[in-house]
C-alpha cells in the first residue's frame, strides 16, 4: 500500500488528449430534472415560476410563491442504449433511484406602502446530471486497438520505450506520463504488451513501429460503465414589483463527480497472426465544483398572459481527472509484467477548468383562472463558446479551436400545459432540443415529451411524473484512432415530489 501511494503522488502526467470536446458536452448539457411538476411540463416554466426546480430556467420564479413551501423529490431513472456497430445491434442500460431534489422558500410580504410586494429567499438542490448509465457495443471492425497504440507510437523514440534493467514496469509507466506526456505514455504500453514492436529494434532513436496483429476485421465487444452525478445548490433572491412585475437572481454552486469504466476485447484475428486475443481497459475519476450565476424577469400583461426572460452565465467547472489503464495481449514475446500496470497505478492531472457556454430563455405562458396554464420557452446557447481553460496551454487551444469549429447555436423548444379539476391537476409537456454539432450527422436532436399528475391535501401536495426523451449519438470506442458505434439514448424518468406549504 505504501509503495502505490508513492506512485500516485509521484505521477503528474503532462496534459496529453486527456480532456476533449466530449468534456465539454458532458458539463454543457443538462437534462431535465427536478420535481414532478417541473418535468410533467418539460421544465416549460420560464414565464411561471412558482416550483423550486423552475429557479434553474428562471430566477424571478420565487417572488411568484404565495406562501413558503418545501419540497422534496425522488426519481426513478431507467437508461437503454442500443448500440450498432458494423451490421451488429446490442441493447444495455442501468437503472437508479436517486433523491434528486429537495429545497425551500420563505416569503416576506411587505406591511407598508412600499412598491415591493413581495420578497423571497430560496434554497434548493437540484441533481443536474445523473451520469449512471452502461453502453454495449459488439461488432466485426476493420480497425483494431492496435491502430489506437500505433497512432501514438509513430515518431516517439523506442529507448524511453524500454524498462530499464532493475526498474519495475509500474514504475516506467508512471514516469514516462510524467515527464514525457500521454502520448509516450500510450506508446509505451503498446510495445510492452505487444501490440507494436519497432521497425529497427536495436536503435534506440527508432521512431517507426509496426502491428503484431493480422486481420481484416476483428471482433470487439466493448463496455462502457459510467456512475456520478453533477448537483446544483441554488442560493436565490427575488421580490415583486407592484403588481406585475417580478425579478430575481441565482447564485448556483455545482459539485461534479463522474467516474467512467471502459473495457474493450478483441479476438477473431487471422489463424496466422501472433496475437489471437487482447484487452484494452481504461477507468477514468474525475471530481470537482462549478459556479455560475443567473438573472430573470418576469410580466404580467393582463390576466391572461405572462412573459418572462432569463441569463444564466456560463459555468466555470474547476476539475481534476485521475486515470488508471491496463492491457494484455497473448502475443509470446510482450513483457510479462505488463499485468502489474493495472487499476492501482493512477495517473494525476492538473487541475483544469471547462466552462459551459452561457443561455438565454425567453418564456410566453398563458394562465386560465384557476381552471389551468398552458407555457412556452425557448432558450438558446452557443456551444461553440465552450472552453477547455487554461487556453495558454497548447493542447488546450487546438481543441478549443477544434470545439469551435464543430459545435454551434442550439436550441431548445419546451411546451407545458397544466389542467385543474379542484384538487386533481393533469399536466404534459414535450421538448426539442437541436443537435450542438453545426454538422455532424451522427449527433441526432433531442425529442422528448412528458406527463403527470398531482393531488393537492390542503397545504401539502403530492405530484407524479413520467418522461422520456431519445437522442441517436456517436459512441467513440476510443477518441483515438478507432471506430464509433451508433447509439440510440433512451432515457425515462419516473419522478414523485412531496410538497408542504407553511
Amino acid at each position: 500500500m505504501k509503495r502505490l501511494t508513492t506512485f500516485i503522488l509521484l505521477c503528474l502526467c503532462a496534459y496529453g488528449s486527456a480532456q476533449t470536446i466530449n468534456d465539454v458536452l458532458r458539463y454543457s448539457l443538462e437534462d431535465i430534472q427536478g420535481t414532478a411538476r417541473y418535468q410533467a411540463m418539460s421544465g416549460a416554466f420560464g414565464a411561471l415560476g412558482g416550483d423550486l426546480s423552475a429557479l434553474s430556467t428562471n430566477p424571478a420564479g420565487s417572488a411568484v410563491f404565495l406562501n413558503g413551501q418545501f419540497t422534496m423529490t425522488g426519481s426513478v431513472y431507467d437508461r437503454t442504449n442500443s448500440a450498432r456497430f458494423f451490421g451488429t445491434s446490442t441493447e444495455a442500460g442501468r437503472t437508479r433511484v436517486d433523491l434528486n431534489q429537495i429545497g425551500g422558500v420563505w416569503v416576506f410580504k411587505s406591511t407598508g406602502g412600499s412598491p415591493w410586494k413581495k420578497l423571497a429567499l430560496a434554497l434548493n438542490y437540484d441533481l443536474v446530471e445523473n451520469f449512471n448509465n452502461e453502453i454495449l457495443v459488439r461488432g466485426n471492425s476493420p480497425v483494431g486497438t492496435d491502430q489506437y497504440f500505433l497512432t501514438f507510437a509513430q515518431g516517439v523514440p523506442l529507448g524511453p520505450l524500454r524498462v530499464q534493467e532493475g526498474e519495475f514496469i509500474e514504475d516506467a509507466y508512471l514516469d514516462i506520463g510524467s515527464s514525457l506526456g500521454f502520448v509516450d505514455q500510450q506508446a509505451f504500453l503498446g510495445f510492452q504488451a505487444g501490440y507494436i514492436d519497432p521497425v529497427d529494434p536495436e536503435d534506440d532513436n527508432n521512431t517507426e513501429y509496426f502491428s503484431n496483429a493480422a486481420y481484416s476485421t476483428v471482433n470487439q465487444q466493448y463496455q462502457q460503465r459510467t456512475n456520478g452525478f453533477n448537483s446544483k445548490f441554488t442560493l436565490n433572491f427575488a421580490g415583486q414589483y407592484q403588481e406585475n412585475f417580478y425579478i430575481g437572481a441565482s447564485l448556483n454552486f455545482h459539485s461534479v463527480l463522474y467516474e467512467r469504466v471502459t473495457l474493450l476485447d478483441e479476438t477473431g484475428f487471422d489463424p496466422a497472426s501472433a496475437i489471437q486475443s487482447a484487452s484494452f481497459d481504461n477507468l477514468l475519476s474525475t471530481r470537482g465544483s462549478g459556479f455560475s450565476f443567473a438573472l430573470g424577469a418576469i410580466a404580467k400583461v393582463g390576466d391572461l398572459v405572462r412573459l418572462g426572460a432569463s441569463y444564466q452565465s456560463p459555468t466555470w467547472y474547476r476539475l481534476a481527472d485521475d486515470f488508471s489503464q491496463r492491457v494484455n495481449t497473448d502475443f509470446p514475446d510482450k513483457n510479462p509484467d505488463i499485468t502489474f500496470t493495472d487499476f492501482g497505478i493512477v495517473n494525476l492531472f492538473e487541475r483544469y477548468t471547462v466552462k459551459s457556454p452561457s443561455r438565454y430563455t425567453g418564456s410566453l405562458a398563458l394562465v386560465f383562472g384557476s381552471r389551468g396554464l398552458l407555457s412556452f420557452d425557448y432558450g438558446y446557447q452557443n456551444m461553440a463558446n465552450a472552453e477547455l481553460r487554461p487556453t495558454s496551454d497548447p493542447s488546450f487551444q487546438d481543441e478549443n479551436a477544434f470545439i469551435s469549429n464543430q459545435l454551434g447555436g442550439m436550441s431548445t423548444f419546451r411546451l407545458g400545459g397544466e389542467y385543474r379539476l379542484g384538487p386533481l391537476s393533469l399536466r404534459g409537456g414535450y421538448r426539442y432540443e437541436q443537435s450542438p454539432y453545426t454538422d455532424n450527422e451522427a449527433w441526432g436532436d433531442l425529442d422528448g415529451y412528458s406527463a403527470g399528475i398531482g393531488y393537492a391535501f390542503g397545504a401539502s401536495r403530492l405530484d407524479f411524473a413520467f418522461s422520456r426523451s431519445e437522442q441517436e449519438v456517436p459512441e467513440a470506442i476510443f477518441d483515438l484512432g478507432l471506430s464509433n458505434a451508433a447509439v440510440n439514448r433512451i432515457n425515462r424518468h419516473f419522478t414523485l415530489t412531496y410538497t408542504i406549504n407553511f
